[in-house]
């Protein structure tokens, strides 16, 4: 078969159809706007509700661009794509659902980004429903390793894939399965990219009522474990057993496997809940490796130490699927520690369609901080009465980062945790930032959902300091520079790391050591300027990445008079001054010949 671009084809985009006539004029619409080249091949299982019609009005209308491919009898999801992938043409393959559509502009970017980087996979970031967020890529990404968590977990196939790599390694969907043949397709493609890259400003992908699950498939849970053994067992011919093979069963394991013993554990009936335990048992005796266990969190060790209790699993299949309830109810300092203040409980279950779960489970309730970045977890000292709590922080002892606040409650083993703050108490809000032996900790609730976290050293919170110059003066050549320095309104001399005067032009930087003459005051000295204007800035270590400050300039007393001298037949002037605009320290260095400075004094004079 040609893998080669025929006609020009930028993309082929696939789109298996089945009674789906109310979402296909938005989804046709939304591959024909692409500014890229496409073929967009709509394969229709034997519709009874006009959606083959309306496919074939859109190809008259477009025969250059759409095809429609019209089967006999309905297939299976894999089997109608790979129908489509033996008509396909273009450099590469997007699949897309006909209740899904694309945003504008979403194949030119994911083009473009495999294109630049010759990636054989492309992840657009997916808006819509799934049974995890699909916008879980913060950031572009032009490679992108396989290692990497939120790019192995997304495992639909809505993506753009490189022709070539799908023909030269036989890459289809398994037609045998009626749900789970994405995992498998894009876990085979996976194992065989030599460049993965990310679009993830740009919403690529509506998902429509696709769903990467077992409830959402339509599957029971029996079945859903049977079609997971599928994927692993694919990748495992393609990875060697190490670190990257426990990497990619963990999150089969957790994702497809153990996930059964939850929620879909409590719908089935008793009998079932036996053959479920008995087939995650033996899919776990084959594939759970002492590195997957390793890196599984407590919930899932919990479980495999319960699969020969069933009482146990029960148990523990109620507290994941019960209602986090949790409340803020003060935050403010006591001396050197925060205190925070809440209540959370597990209030039952959530929407089950099984048999009565019982009743809410009983924990203790208390508070987990969980660093942004390194994802490390601290549990502060808590007193309980019922569930309320009441965590005391040694913020002195807290390792520099953003510490995101959880209420948490401990049952049967298992740790529930939500992100505390978004519920809180009328008034209730974060208290002023404070130095703390010299790191400098800020207690915030976030733009967006109002969540508390602890920024210990400036990492992402706003710093509140200010500097002010008190006094310049020379010293022979020197420019002489006072200040005082404040952070959380205390003294912050001893923070102080240098004093750096940046170019406005260039971007040069000049930095000057800095002694600390007081609690809250510094001097430091500067010569040896070049011609320019140059800003000063004084830097600190709070704890965190260096922060910067402006110094302020009072009032013109404050500030020394211009120097001048000659430097052979050219004039030097070095003058401080304050900005218009922000009253910014500032220092203008100025050379002119003996030619210039006559000029200048003929001007005045003629003024005059």
């Amino acid at each position: 078969m040609n893998t080669g671009s025929d006609r020009g084809v930028d993309v082929s985009v696939i789109v298996p159809t089945y009674d789906c006539r109310a979402h296909l004029d938005r989804c046709v619409t939304s591959l024909l706007v692409q500014q890229v080249a496409t073929q967009i091949i709509v394969v229709d299982g034997g519709s009874r509700d006009g959606t083959a019609q309306l496919a074939e009005l859109y190809a008259a209308c477009h025969p250059r661009l759409i095809t429609v491919i019209r089967l006999d009898h309905p297939s299976t999801p894999g089997g109608a794509r790979n129908r489509g992938l033996a008509e396909a043409m273009g450099r590469y393959v997007y699949f897309c659902d006909a209740d899904g559509h694309l945003g504008p502009g979403a194949l030119p970017r994911m083009v473009a980004a495999a294109d630049r980087n010759g990636s054989d996979i492309v992840l657009g970031r997916i808006a819509g429903a799934g049974p995890a967020p699909h916008d879980v890529f913060r950031e572009n990404a032009e490679r992108v390793a396989l290692s990497a968590g939120a790019v192995y977990d997304e495992l639909s196939c809505f993506k753009l894939f490189r022709r070539e790599m799908l023909e030269r390694h036989r890459i289809r969907f398994d037609e045998t399965l009626r749900a789970g043949e994405d995992p498998a397709f894009c876990v085979h493609a996976y194992c065989h990219a030599r460049v993965i890259s990310v679009v993830a400003d740009h919403d690529c992908y509506h998902a429509g009522g696709h769903r990467d699950g077992a409830a959402e498939a339509g599957l029971d849970p029996l079945a859903w474990l049977h079609a997971a053994r599928v994927p692993i067992e694919l990748m495992a011919r393609h990875i060697p057993p190490g670190p990257l093979r426990d990497r990619l069963l963990l999150r089969h394991l957790r994702r497809d496997v153990l996930a059964q013993l939850g929620a879909p554990f409590l719908a089935v009936a008793e009998a079932d809940r036996e053959k479920i335990a008995v087939e995650v048992s033996d899919i776990c005796a084959q594939w759970l490796t002492p590195g997957v266990r390793d890196l599984l969190g407590e919930a899932g060790r919990a479980r495999l130490a319960s699969l020969e209790d069933h009482d146990r699993l029960v148990r523990l299949a109620r507290v994941e699927t019960a209602v986090l309830r949790h409340h803020l109810t003060g935050v403010e300092w006591r001396g050197g520690h925060l205190v925070i203040s809440g209540r959370a409980a597990l209030l039952g279950p959530a929407d089950n369609p099984g048999p009565p779960a019982g009743p809410a489970p009983e924990g203790e309730a208390g508070l987990v901080l969980r660093e942004r970045t390194s994802r490390d977890e601290l549990r502060p000292p808590v007193t309980r009465a019922g569930h309320l709590f009441t965590a005391l922080v040694d913020v002195a002892a807290l390792p520099p980062g953003v510490w995101d606040v959880h209420a948490a409650v401990d049952c049967a083993g298992v740790r529930r945790t939500a992100r505390l703050g978004s519920e809180r108490g009328p008034g209730v809000a974060a208290p002023a930032p404070r130095l703390q032996d010299g790191v400098l900790i800020v207690p915030f609730l976030t733009r967006s959902r109002g969540h508390l976290a602890i920024d210990a050293g400036g990492h992402a919170a706003r710093v509140p300091g200010s500097v002010r110059l008190t006094r310049t003066g020379w010293a022979g050549r020197r420019l002489r520079v006072e200040g005082r320095v404040e952070v959380a309104g205390a003294p912050a001399a001893a923070a102080v790391r240098r004093l750096v005067w940046r170019e406005r032009a260039s971007g040069r930087e000049r930095p000057e050591e800095v002694r600390a003459t007081g609690p809250a005051t510094f001097l430091t000295e500067t010569g040896g300027f070049r011609p320019g204007t140059w800003d000063a800035y004084l830097e600190l270590d709070l704890g965190g990445p260096p922060v910067r400050f402006p110094v302020k300039v009072g009032g013109p007393e404050e500030l020394e008079r211009p120097l001048r001298w000659w430097r052979g037949p050219v004039q030097w002037t070095v003058r401080p001054y304050a900005t218009a605009v922000n009253r910014r320290l500032s220092t203008s260095v100025r050379v002119c010949t003996p030619l210039t400075v006559i000029r200048r004094m003929l001007r005045t004079l003629r003024h005059r």
